[in-house]
């Protein structure tokens, strides 16, 4: 089993924690990792985007000009994609981009991600994360550059402060474990997460029989 040091928000060491192998250091599957996040990416996709088509756009029905004789292409209606203003053809419209994969695989994909922050020594451990009010964001932002992570994932179970103040940094972000996800874990070059929610985190992703 790796194991880490246990920090507090000041960079001191105050303990240590065995973390579990089958979890964190698990084999790094680069395509779980892209079909995961491809489907993370396509799940958050809001599907809102419309276009108007040739019998929703407003204006005349009339005939522009004659058919023959004029010397122009003929026309039927001004409507049409092919004028300013005119109906879009094959436009989009409303859909649905969410698609279903497996719990093994997210499951898997996710032991892939925090296997590799360990592996590049990216995997921060913290006894708590403790703040008081006010001033949550100044001090939620000076605790990680004391622990040298500006760009950070959060992850902390329950902690409304830490939630609070986190969400003013543009580049840190606070999830809580049941949340942890791979494209978040990804996105961010620093994993700091409390030694209770990296318990929490091994009980769910453990492999059965493990």
């Amino acid at each position: 089993m790796p194991t880490l040091d246990i920090k507090n928000t000041s960079g001191a060491t105050v303990g240590s924690i065995d973390l579990d192998d089958a979890v964190w250091a698990a084999e790094v599957n680069e395509h779980v990792l892209w079909e995961v996040v491809k489907w993370q990416r396509a799940k958050a996709r809001a599907g809102t985007h419309s276009t108007r088509t040739v019998a929703q756009v407003r204006g005349t029905g009339k005939k522009p000009y004659r058919q023959k004789g004029t010397g122009n292409a003929r026309q039927g209606t001004l409507r049409g994609h092919h004028h300013v203003g005119g109906g879009r053809a094959f436009g989009p419209k409303p859909r649905d981009y969410e698609y279903a994969i497996p719990k093994k695989v997210k499951k898997t994909a996710l032991r892939a991600a925090l296997s590799l922050r360990a592996k590049e020594q990216k995997v921060i451990v913290l006894d708590a994360f403790a703040l008081a009010a006010p001033k949550l964001t100044k001090q939620v932002a000076a605790a990680l550059a004391t622990l040298g992570a500006g760009n950070a994932l959060v992850v902390d179970g329950g902690n409304a402060l830490l939630a609070r103040g986190a969400k003013n940094l543009p580049k840190a972000k606070w999830i809580a474990p049941e949340g942890l996800n791979v494209y978040d874990v990804l996105k961010y070059e620093t994993l700091i997460i409390t030694a209770p929610s990296a318990k929490q985190v091994e009980d769910a992703l453990r492999p059965e029989g493990k």
